[in-house]
Parts: C-alpha cells; structure tokens; sequence
C-alpha cells in the first residue's frame, strides 16, 4: 500500500497551510521523507498556533499551578479541575471563538458555546453553567450592532436548547475591536471525585469509536484560519466556520455521561479544533500508544469526502472514545438509544504511530507525539519590546485635566455608557434560571453564584478583564484582572479557588505585541500566587489585529481572567443590594488622587493616554480578607467593589439593585472626580446596620486596612455633599435602557 499524494508537497504548499520553511524542513526530518499533502495537512493544523501555543507556551509555562483545591493540572486534561468538598469536584473552562464569530457570529459564537461544554461533560462532569466576555467595536456602527446581534442569539439559542444556565459574563465595546471582536465562552460542571474520564488512549486491540454527529466539510483547516490575521478576503474562509446542533450535543451529554457509568470507557475526547486528527494525536500521545484509523469508516453528511477532508472536519458534536476491548456492545447499545451515531473507525495499537486509511489505501502515517504540544511541535521565544505609546501612557499628569464642574452630566455619561449600563438587552436573551440553581436571579451579586445541591456549598463564578487598564500597562492590568476576579468572588461570599484564562492578543510577531503577552502573564502570575488561585488551563489567542490605513491594527490585549470560588455556607453568601434605610456606608480601603485610565477619563474627557489604576496587590489581599471575615461574621448588609465607573456607579448599581437612595459626603482631600470616578483598585462599598456599627468597627480596628464613613441608604434620591442629583429611579430607566435604544436604533 502506497501513501497517497494528492498534490505535490512543496515548501510553497506547507506555506498555504501556513507552515514556516523550518517547519517544513523539520517535518521531513521526523518522517525522514517528503510529507504527502495529507500528513502536511495533518502538521499544518497541529503546529497552528491554535493547537500547539507554539509562540505562547515558553511564558504559558511560568504560570503558577498549584493551589489548595487542585485535582487536575494545567494541560493534564481537557478541563481544569478543583475539590469542592462533599466527595464533589468543579471541572471549568474558558476558550474563544473570535476569529469564526468575526466571520459568522451567529454559528461561530454558538459553537464556541457547544465547544466549551464537550470539554467538560467528556470529563463526566455535567456542565451546570455558562459564562462568557464579549468585545465588540464601536457600538454606533451597524456592523458592530450586526456582529453583536449574531453573537448574541448564537450563544442564546445554543445555550437555552442544550439546557444550561448562562449565569454571568461582561460585554464590553472598543473602536480596537471593530474588525476583530472577541468572543470567550466559559462552562462549568459537577462531578463526583474518582468519576472523571481522562482524554487517553492505550491497550493495544482496543477499539475506537467516533460518537455523536455525522462528519461534514464544515470547519476544514478551522485551527490554521483561527491562527491568522483577518483580512479583506477572510469571508472566502467561511467554509472554515463549524454549524452547530445544540439538540444533538444534548442528546449526546446524557448518552457520554451514561457510558462512563459501565466502566467500559479507557478514554474520551471532544473533536474541537482540527477535529479527528487532534483527538487521535493527543489521546494516542498521552497513552504512548498508536491507532490504525480508518476514515472511510466515519458517518459523513456529504458524499465523496476525501480522506483528508474528513480527517480535518471540525464538525460539531463530535467525540473519539476508547473502549474496553470486549465491552463495545454495551456503549453500543447506549449510543442507539439515544439515536447517535457510534462507529468503530480503528483500533490501538503498539507503538506511538498513527496510520491514517481509506479503504486498502493508507493516507498518512505519522507519530502522534511528534504532533502536539510537550512532544514534536515546534517551541518557539519571540522578541519582544516596550511598545512606543506607553511613553504617552506613563506621561500623563491628572492635573493636566480640570477638576469636574458639571456632574450631573458625568453621572448621567457614566450611567448610560455601554461599558457601564445595563446589559439588560444582552442577557434577557439568555436562559439563566433553567436548572434552577442560579443564586443570583432576584438578588443580584460581584459574582453568579450556583447552588451545590445536597450540600451546604455554593460556587462563585465570574469573569473578569478590563481591556484599557491592560493597553495602559499590561503587567498591572493583568493582575489587576486577577484581582478584580477575587475580589468579585469574596464579595459575594466564596473563597477564590482556581483561574481559567483566554489570552487575547494581536499577532505574536509583532514585537510590541509580544511583549504586551509576557507582561501580562508576568502580571497574571504574580496575582495568581497572592491568592492562592492556579491557573488550569484555558487557550490563547493570537492574531487579533487587522489592517487599515494606519498599518496593522492589534485589538486590545485581553487576558479574560475566569474564576472559581467555593461559598463554604450558601446561607452566609452576600448581594450588592442596598437592604435597609439607615444603614450606614463604609468604604474599605483609601480613596485615591487617581482618574487613570477610568471611564471618565477616557470617554468623557476623551484621554486615551494614561497608566493603569492605582493598585497595590498587598493592599488588595488586606481588604479581600477583611471582606470575607465580615460576611463569615454576618457584620454586613451589602458589599460591592469599586470598579468601571467608579464610587459613583458602585453606589448607584447598589441603590438600584436595592430599590433605595443614599446620601454621601465626599472627601476634599481629593479631587471631586478622581474621589466619585476614578477607578483606583482595591476598594469595596459595604452598608452595615445601625446595631452592628461597633462589632464592625472593632473587627476593622484589628486590621491595617482604610476605612471612610461615606454616609448612609437613605430615601429614593442620589444625594452627595448634601445635593440632590436625581431620584434612583431616573437613573434607573436610563441605565437599564441604552444599550437596548442603542441597538433599536
């Protein structure tokens, strides 16, 4: 048997694959023959950025990895995976979806969603949660509003049909993100511990299954075109974009976790990117064992697919799994009843190659750990240097900028932004409250909260980055990320656990790009290590930039922090809402002469150069922990972080949430806008009732943490420095509204 050519393979082809010279040269090395175009396909996709992190994976590597609560490292399984207590474990996880979505948002933003869950229900955890961060253009062009439209109901039909609550994310809009939006799904499930299936594959004569959907010619080359910049001609790549079936993903979630039950399953593996070429190369090199696979063999919804198209096929609701050899009819029979496909198309084998059939024919015979990431895929260490704008960022002086002389319309600017208002027109489109176990439907939350049915717990779930603060210094904003993720998680009454991440960044190349990544993983790291919070996984992004008058155009750098955290008692778990008229108002850690990079400062001002937010990670672990013994000790009505909008907004989002006004006296020492708008880190709002005041005051006596008596919750109006500047709910009307008259209109 002959290897099939189906076209000459030449450097010029592994370059329309995407493939480097070098790389070329070192797959002939490790064949010790010229690759047919098959096999160059094969490498081609497993050496993407988006399979291999070959430009990521050298500073990926510095990431911290070990935490209280750890059962599964970062890489060692599809999901990352923490105890939760009771016997329980959370297995969670980020991805993005952005080049597809960019393309087709309805169907690339859905198939993020189906995506994102196979990784988690093929470990046998049953997804419970959906999140996501979206980063969309500038909200007044009809393309953003056409992208955010697809985007929108993609992850809302999916997510509704499949039957999993979408419970939390953040939407946030940039003109850096007019060509190249983001789109990062997030899902988290439950599952006993011991009960977890691993993406590995050994025992020679076992058979292999593929399960679920038919193969279509959706998706083919989907991980080269997700590792490339979008240009002019990136609509001729649509074919690259994969259809979803969120009915069928759910039939197959009751059918996966079933067969894990008969302990007949040795492994399991979501046919994500790059499709069976990526399952068969990464379970066979984990067990260091090969396969003889054969592609004629794999249910396909077109007729005369060719081996290659099949083998690359990114099509949905998909799965590979090894069997017990001699128990193949017991998952048979699972997979008929719940009316999916369940095909042998091989078997393992000794040895760590995998040959590729159709037929009699063999197509490609390459080693599985050649291909992937920690074995042959090429590792590379880009330069890197200080980009030319942070010289104007670090150049700003505040007192360039006069001090606020119209509040009532800053408040009015901040509160109908759509970075800051309401994204009521968003999330009504989703389904939260199937399940029933959303915490935070009728008391809203700094983070979702779940309920861990049959136990006491509950999880904190969010996600968290504010792109500007990492264009203004991507080491400080990185951690400042991380930190906003903790303290939004301590604010709702959890423990931060582990971190999941989605690095979204321009292209790697790009120096300046490049070192925008390293500092924010230096930042990311060192964040990670204060509060005790690995990181489990995630992926990376590159290639987020387009080109336009002005050269090439990189998005925002976006490393999407998502976060777990365990709510030890659910009965103890606390809500941003005001609660009680009289109830005084406090200010956990010190005010700051800072409006850098704010919303103020940067949409309303029109300032686009400015550092990051003051923050001091110390100062931050200081007042979390002050938090979380003020809710063990049940010394508070309410607690909220300062974040985008500043004191203003935090305090506004809690009257409204609350149905109540408040009455503040602002500090002279500071500047009125930097005091009401800046957005300074590591401060929370907390309302404590009259009768706890001294066990409060002594509890915070006992730490080095700032305190300010800001005022109390008292009637319907927004009162500061004793003038009123409107009722609740004028705000409120406005607020909950824009984005949806935005998008109207």
């Amino acid at each position: 048997m002959s290897l099939a050519t189906e076209e000459l393979t030449t450097v010029e082809t592994a370059k329309k694959l995407g493939l480097l010279p070098d790389e070329f040269a070192k797959i002939k090395e490790i064949l010790g023959r010229v690759p047919n175009f098959t096999e160059l396909s094969i490498f081609s996709v497993m050496w993407s950025e988006h399979c291999s992190y070959k430009n990521s994976i050298t500073w990926l590597k510095t990431l911290p990895k070990e935490g209280p609560h750890m059962l599964a490292k970062a890489g060692e399984e599809n999901a990352g995976l923490v105890a939760i207590g009771d016997g329980l474990a959370c297995a969670f996880k980020i991805e993005s979806h952005n080049h597809p979505s960019a393309i087709e948002p309805y169907q690339g933003a859905a198939t993020g969603v189906g995506g994102i869950n196979r990784d988690i229900f093929t470990m046998g955890a049953r997804p419970i949660a959906q999140l996501n961060s979206l980063r969309f253009g500038n909200p007044n062009l009809a393309k953003t509003q056409w992208l955010m439209r697809g985007v929108v109901k993609g992850i809302g039909d999916y997510g509704n049909a499949f039957g999993v609550p979408t419970v939390g994310g953040e939407v946030f809009f940039d003109d850096s993100f007019n060509v190249n939006i983001l789109v990062n799904a997030m899902s988290v499930g439950i599952v006993k511990e011991g009960e977890t299936v691993s993406a590995i594959s050994y025992g020679a004569g076992n058979p292999v299954y593929i399960v679920g959907s038919s193969t279509g010619k959706d998706g083919i080359h989907g991980a080269t075109f997700a590792s490339g910049d979008l240009h002019a001609d990136s609509q001729d790549d649509l074919p690259s974009v994969q259809v979803g079936d969120p009915f069928m993903e759910k039939l197959l979630l009751e059918a996966t976790l079933e067969i894990i039950k008969t302990g007949a399953v040795i492994g399991m593996q979501d046919m994500g990117a790059a499709g069976i070429i990526c399952s068969t190369s990464e379970m066979s090199a984990k067990g260091k064992h090969g396969m003889n696979i054969w592609l004629d063999k794999v249910p396909t919804r077109q007729a005369n697919m060719k081996g290659w198209e099949i083998l690359l096929s990114e099509s949905q609701e998909r799965m590979l799994v090894v069997v017990k050899k001699g128990e193949e009819k017991a998952v048979e029979e699972i997979f008929k009843k719940w009316d999916l496909n369940c095909t042998q198309i091989g078997e393992v084998i000794e040895g760590e190659r995998l040959h590729f059939f159709m037929g009699d024919e063999k197509l490609a015979d390459v080693p599985a750990d050649a291909l992937v990431l920690g074995g042959g895929a090429p590792i590379y260490q880009r330069e890197y240097t200080e980009p030319t704008y942070i010289k104007k960022n670090k150049a700003f002086d505040i007192n360039s900028v006069k001090d606020v002389s119209d509040m009532p319309a800053v408040m009015m600017h901040l509160a109908t932004h759509p970075n800051i208002a309401s994204k009521r027109w968003v999330y009504t489109q989703y389904d939260s409250m199937v399940g029933t176990i959303n915490m935070t439907t009728n008391r809203p939350s700094d983070a979702a909260l779940i309920d861990v049915r049959g136990t006491k717990k509950g999880l904190a779930l969010t996600v968290d980055c504010n792109s500007r603060y990492v264009y203004s210094d991507p080491e400080q904003g990185c951690a400042i990320a991380v930190a906003e993720a903790a303290r939004n998680i301590v604010c709702s009454g959890g423990i931060p656990s582990a971190v999941t991440n989605c690095l979204n960044f321009g292209n790697p190349y790009n120096p300046e790009v490049y070192w925008q990544f390293v500092h924010a993983i230096k930042g990311m790291s060192k964040a990670c290590l204060k509060f005790e919070t690995p990181v489990t996984g995630g992926n990376v992004s590159f290639y987020n930039q387009s080109k336009n008058e002005q050269g090439e155009v990189p998005v925002f750098p976006t490393p999407t922090i998502g976060m777990v955290g365990i709510v030890p008692d659910k009965n103890k778990s606390m809500g941003l809402n005001f609660k009680n008229e009289g109830d005084v108002l406090f200010m956990l850690g010190a005010s700051q002469d800072d409006i850098n990079a704010s919303e103020y400062l940067y949409s309303y001002c029109g300032i686009k150069n400015s550092p990051a937010p003051y923050f001091d990670l110390d100062v931050e672990y200081q007042v979390q922990d002050l938090v979380k013994k003020l809710i063990a000790s049940k010394l508070i009505q309410s607690a909220h972080d300062i974040s985008d909008g500043g004191l203003f907004i935090c305090l506004l989002e809690s009257a409204m949430a609350g149905n109540l006004g408040f009455r503040i006296d602002t500090d002279e020492d500071f500047r009125k806008d930097a005091f009401l708008f800046g957005e300074a880190q590591s401060r929370v709002i907390v309302s404590v009732h009259p009768d706890q005041l001294d066990a409060f005051v002594e509890m915070i006596a006992e730490t080095e943490v700032d305190f300010t008596n800001l005022g109390e919750v008292r009637g319907i109006e927004v009162v500061i420095d004793e003038k009123s500047y409107g009722t609740v709910d004028s705000y409120r009307v406005k607020y909950d509204s824009a984005i949806g008259e935005l998008m109207a209109n």
